[in-house]
């Protein structure tokens, strides 16, 4: 049995945890709605969200650990596929081609702006119930706005990935490492990018119906049944 105090530790790193995500990614998108997007410059959004991204992004790895320890009520696979395939588009995707594909895609801002109101909705509505608070408003668009936000979000990975399958086109090289070598092992980014869509076909449908199920749970039918 987990003591008092250690309870309370983990409460506070969580509180902390999710008002840090509200605030990072409210910056992400502010600092999109107020691109100029008149500018020729090369993928001027990604440059000025880069780090705010990599940032955030990545530090909701620490999800899969939440969910692995118990620290928090969620099924650890769903929340690992839900967080790598983000990791994976920003780090072996944007990162990993020149900016002339992925970082200037026309599918970053709308992938971007998907990810911004769906993370800003998660985290009030995990950091409010933490502090003991649950507006059904809030509550409401955390388990309805996923409709919209999911098939945008992931259809801007998918165009983001494909534009790093373009770069690998004329670029086989890229990333890969191939025989003879002294370790005889092969490595091929561009199957790498197209197993990754590839998995979109079983895995997305497993999340979104997860939601789906999630929302009857909480706002649907089954939460009505509950308050009678």
């Amino acid at each position: 049995m987990k003591s008092k105090k250690s309870n309370n530790i983990g409460i506070f790193y969580l509180r902390a945890y999710n008002v840090l995500q509200t605030i990072g990614w409210s910056y992400i998108l502010y600092k999109l709605l107020t691109n100029d997007y008149s500018s020729t410059i090369e993928a001027n959004l990604w440059q000025n969200i880069k780090w705010p991204v990599i940032i955030f992004q990545h530090a909701a790895l620490l999800e899969v650990i939440h969910a692995a320890t118990g620290l928090v009520n969620a099924k650890p696979m769903i929340t690992l596929i839900q967080v790598l395939s983000r990791v994976f588009v920003v780090s072996c995707v944007i990162l990993a081609t020149p900016y002339n594909y992925a970082a200037s895609s026309f599918a970053l801002p709308m992938m971007i702006l998907a990810w911004c109101i769906s993370e800003i909705n998660r985290y009030i509505f995990y950091g409010l119930n933490l502090f003991g608070l649950n507006p059904y408003f809030v509550k409401w668009l955390r388990y309805t706005l996923f409709y919209i936000l999911y098939p945008i979000g992931v259809s801007g990975e998918l165009i983001c990935t494909y534009s790093a399958v373009k770069y690998t086109n004329s670029h086989p090289e890229a990333w890969s490492y191939r025989l003879p070598n002294s370790w005889n092992f092969i490595f091929s980014y561009q199957i790498l990018l197209i197993t990754v869509m590839l998995s979109y076909i079983p895995f997305f449908p497993q999340t979104y119906m997860h939601m789906i199920a999630q929302r009857r749970k909480n706002v649907g039918s089954d939460a009505l049944k509950k308050a009678k």
